[in-house]
């Protein structure tokens, strides 16, 4: 992980608003690499393969992009990213990280990302862990990265416009558009919820009613459906329980040879068996307690008996109930059980249904007042696009003019449409427009650009969309592809005209670019015969030289080639 030097005062001055330090361990081909980065305009230049690429693929890591197993270096156990952060008190990252109470008095932000080898990531913010969701809303403010494929995105609609919101300064506007837009969406919901049962409100308010009445008129209490089936069950075998009974009253009591009779006996002839030997009273007092227990229990079992009767009519009536919450609980498939809390939810139902009449036309003048707010803001939305998307297109238009499209007109059209639902988005439809020959109208990028014109309005777009942006570092990577002589000469002064407001780093593979650069990193790959690992490295002044060369001259560098590149540097130098 860097070390976390403490900056001069100078330090939180705007020019240094920057990433500062970079830490990248098995990540990839990368095995230990610490880097040290400074303001201004720094290019990343190497052969095919070095590992540019994956220097900018472990900064998306570490500012919330998805986490993968793959990344972390073969034989290790877990890849590590950090970055030291300087941020400005009254940038949108220092108000992010006070918003989330993660600010660092010295004005620091340390990030920090490990991803184990079975893809569990772990992160942290100025020494806080945070889940990866809070690194990505954190690297919205720090870093932007723009992908040598970001003119493919170009074509798509959705993107256009996210472009040309992402350039403009009416977020509150675009908030409140979204905001109306979803209140309109659930109150009409509920509006339609409530219109769809009102279309046969009448039956379904009959049905509900009868429901209601029928499981009223039943009157259940609670408890009461196991006490019918305890009553239920008792007068079913009424007749078996008092035969039983009588028998086992017999048995006990009333019989000729009934228990207590014999029990008797026993009682008597143990007594005056005690009189003679007084081991015997212990037996004759426990048959004198049994024989009360069996007069007792006599006594209970006659007294049960008199209460006892046969009540067919009774048992009729509980058969009755019983078929009757039996149909009702299969009818509102439910148990029996639970047939007066059906009762209540029907109640509630109804209470509804009998006034929805009223809340249909609370939510209509609800849904008519949240309408016309939106259209309000929906329009305010569209002439704020409209007059962002004049002035972003008369800056692209300049600098693709400068690209190598000297009569290229850039336009952006932004059209209301008519009668459009309520949409987060607004009801604009965008789209950009290009004409490459003085005269020609201009049409839909998808129908005119060729792939090295789309290159070219896509950085124009980049750097005019940057313009108006507040994050403080910017990367490109490889956005040159497709563009030489000339045009790749002017790229580079864009680029390093950009570095005067942003911190700017750039993996190119031209030379006419790397030459308008403060400071040159060379990325390459060593190797122990064994594993190859990826290294970095800051040019001196001389190894810029021959580095340009070989990116002039390929294979063989001649001195004319060496001579070229010399040239180059020092016409930046005396720009």
């Amino acid at each position: 992980m860097p070390q976390r030097r403490r900056a001069p005062a100078r330090a939180r001055s705007k020019d240094l608003l920057m990433l500062r330090e970079l830490a990248i361990s098995s990540f990839a081909i990368i095995d230990d690499l610490q880097l040290q980065l400074a303001p201004g305009f720094t290019v990343l230049s190497g052969e095919t393969g070095a590992g540019k690429s994956i220097l900018l693929e472990a900064v998306g890591l570490l500012l919330g992009d998805r986490a993968d197993a793959q990344s972390v270096r073969d034989g290790a156990k877990r890849a590590e990213v950090s970055a030291v952060f300087d941020v400005a008190p009254d940038s949108g990252a220092a108000r992010w990280l006070a918003e989330q109470a993660l600010d660092d008095p010295d004005g620091e932000c340390v990030v920090r990302r490990v991803v184990s080898a079975e893809g569990r990531s772990r992160n942290w913010v100025n020494g806080s862990p945070v889940p990866a969701r809070m690194l990505k809303a954190l690297g919205e403010h720090l870093v932007d990265i723009h992908g040598q494929h970001e003119h493919q995105s170009l074509l798509r609609p959705a993107n256009q416009r996210h472009l040309l919101d992402d350039s403009g300064d009416y977020q509150d506007t675009l908030q409140a558009v979204a905001d109306l837009a979803r209140e309109y969406r659930d109150t009409d919901t509920e509006l339609q919820r409530l219109l769809g049962v009102d279309a046969d409100g009448s039956s379904r308010l009959d049905l509900l009613r009868y429901q209601f009445n029928e499981l009223e008129a039943l009157e259940l209490q609670a408890g009461e459906v196991d006490r019918i089936e305890a009553e239920h069950n008792r007068l079913a075998h009424a007749e078996q329980l008092i035969q039983d009974a009588q028998t086992a009253l017999d048995l006990m009591y009333e019989g000729e040879t009934a228990a207590s009779s014999l029990l008797g006996q026993s009682q008597r002839l143990l007594d005056t068996a005690a009189d003679i030997d007084a081991q015997f009273s212990p037996v004759a007092q426990s048959v004198a307690s049994a024989l009360i227990q069996i007069e007792e229990a006599a006594d209970d079992l006659r007294r049960h008996l008199d209460r006892l009767e046969l009540d067919p009519e009774r048992l009729a009536w509980l058969s009755d109930r019983m078929a009757t919450l039996q149909s009702l609980a299969r009818k509102h498939r439910c148990d029996p059980e639970a047939l007066p809390q059906k009762m209540t939810d029907i109640e509630a139902e109804l209470a509804e249904l009998e006034g929805s009449e009223a809340r249909i036309e609370q939510l209509r003048a609800e849904q008519e007042k949240r309408l016309a707010a939106y259209g309000e803001q929906a329009d305010a939305l569209h002439n704020a696009r409209v007059r962002c998307g004049r002035a972003l297109a008369e800056q692209v238009t300049t600098l693709i003019r400068e690209l190598g499209m000297p009569e290229g007109e850039f336009v952006i059209d932004v059209r209301a449409k008519a009668d459009a639902r309520p949409s987060p988005a607004g009801h604009d439809d965008i789209s950009f427009r290009v004409s490459a020959n003085p005269g020609q109208t201009p049409r839909g990028i998808e129908k005119v650009a060729s792939g090295g014109e789309l290159s070219r309005i896509s950085l124009g777009l980049q750097v005019a969309a940057i313009s108006a942006s507040g994050v403080p570092t910017l990367i490109f990577d490889e956005v040159d592809a497709g563009i030489g002589g000339g045009v790749a000469e002017i790229v580079g002064r864009l680029l390093r005209q950009l570095a005067a407001q942003r911190q700017n780093l750039c993996v190119t593979h031209l030379p006419q670019v790397a030459a308008q650069a403060d400071h040159h990193l060379y990325v390459y790959k060593e190797t122990d015969g064994k594993t190859t690992r990826t290294a970095i490295r800051e040019l001196s002044a001389e190894e810029r030289v021959d580095e340009l060369a070989r990116m002039l001259g390929g294979v063989k560098i001649t001195e004319r080639t060496l001579g070229h590149a010399r040239e180059m540097l020092e016409q930046v130098g005396a720009a």
